[in-house]
């Protein structure tokens, strides 16, 4: 009788410690996965995938945009790569497209871009915040650039204040983990005395 209760003890200590083990390996397990309450990295392999990017990130903003299209630039084309970055070319870019607005007389840029491989992306998301032109609409100009990277896609907006950091935060959510956050305030204009004073009737 004790010999029996012996073998039922153990049999019943293997199947508790096979338990154990069968809940602590899918825990383990576990550990190397992506969480997924994070955002995933930002991955593109084409100039369509960013375009799709922009679509998300301006996912719940209607009515708060102007009416807006997503273009695809050539990064071969310095003109218009600077036009739109500030960079002088498109050397360091493998992907390039631009939202902006369908009337060209509002102060309103997002790019998104791919940087190629071994290109220091933070490097250039601060030449772009930077360098980009805020006056490019030449009858207006943006109030404010927001620039950062998350891996190797670069953000960059500028537009008025309120729309460019709803815009950015949009990304920021989107990205989930980003690079150095850069930030650039459009310089006032001092316009010359004679233009502020008023003109006394004589």
């Amino acid at each position: 009788m004790n010999k029996t209760i012996k073998i039922i003890i153990a049999i019943i200590a293997i199947l508790l410690i096979g338990a154990v083990v069968v809940l602590v390996l899918p825990t383990k397990n576990e550990e190397n996965l992506p969480d997924s309450n994070s955002a995933q990295v930002l991955q593109a392999s084409s100039a369509d995938d960013l375009v799709a990017m922009v679509d998300k990130i301006y996912e719940g903003m209607q009515g708060q945009l102007p009416s807006l299209a997503t273009d695809i630039i050539e990064v071969s084309d310095a003109d218009m790569v600077n036009s739109f970055t500030g960079l002088e070319n498109g050397e360091e870019l493998e992907y390039l497209v631009v939202s902006q607005p369908l009337m060209s007389s509002q102060a309103y840029t997002l790019v998104l871009a791919k940087v190629k491989t071994g290109v220091d992306a933070n490097s250039v998301a601060k030449k772009m915040c930077e360098q980009v032109n805020t006056r490019r609409w030449i009858c207006v100009e943006a109030e404010k650039v927001n620039a950062t990277n998350a891996g190797d896609i670069l953000c960059m907006i500028m537009t008025n204040t309120d729309t460019a950091d709803k815009v950015y935060s949009n990304f920021k959510k989107l990205a989930g983990q980003i690079g150095e956050e850069y930030t650039r305030q459009a310089e006032e204009i001092e316009l010359p005395e004679e233009m502020l004073a008023p003109t006394e009737v004589q």
